[in-house]
């Protein structure tokens, strides 16, 4: 199982491994109920590099992000669930509404996001482009979303 750690024990986790000559991925969402088009997207950005951290936003963010109502789950269950997967070796909860800040502290050497944004739309993109990092799209086609499956169990 991953770690879930705090921004300051990922950042020097990440140092380490960079130390040791490992790269870093990384991706980020807000895996709420986890479902196949998740678990594609993060064994994808798993496959950018040698270590794989996710970022999952809080609940307060989410609240912001998707509406009342939302999370469904959270945070830290959230977390837990994204640490069980394989592919992932890091997770941490943060509460800002993007990963701006999170990327300008890490650094990671790529940052992945879905097949529903291209390299030019990712909003990141300048923060890591200024850092020296690159952008992937990764994982399926985006035919699965959290939404979907919430209005397929209220439909009944």
């Amino acid at each position: 199982m991953a770690e879930i750690l705090s921004r300051d024990e990922l950042i020097a986790r990440a140092d380490r491994a960079r130390r040791d000559g490992r790269t870093l991925a990384f991706a980020n969402g807000c895996f709420d109920l986890l479902h196949v088009g998740h678990v594609r997207y993060l064994q994808s950005a798993a496959q950018e590099a040698d270590l794989l951290v996710v970022a999952i936003n809080d609940d307060a963010s989410v609240r912001t992000l998707k509406g009342e109502g939302r999370p469904i789950l959270p945070a830290e269950e959230r977390a837990e669930l994204v640490a069980a997967l394989r592919c992932v070796d890091f997770v941490i909860v943060f509460p800002e509404l993007t990963v701006g800040p999170l990327l300008q502290a890490l650094r990671p050497d790529v940052h992945c996001k879905g097949t529903d944004y291209t390299v030019e739309s990712v909003p990141e993109r300048d923060i890591v482009m200024a850092y020296g990092g690159r952008t992937a799209i990764v994982g399926d086609p985006k035919d699965h979303s959290t939404r979907d499956l919430l209005a397929r169990i209220a439909e009944g």
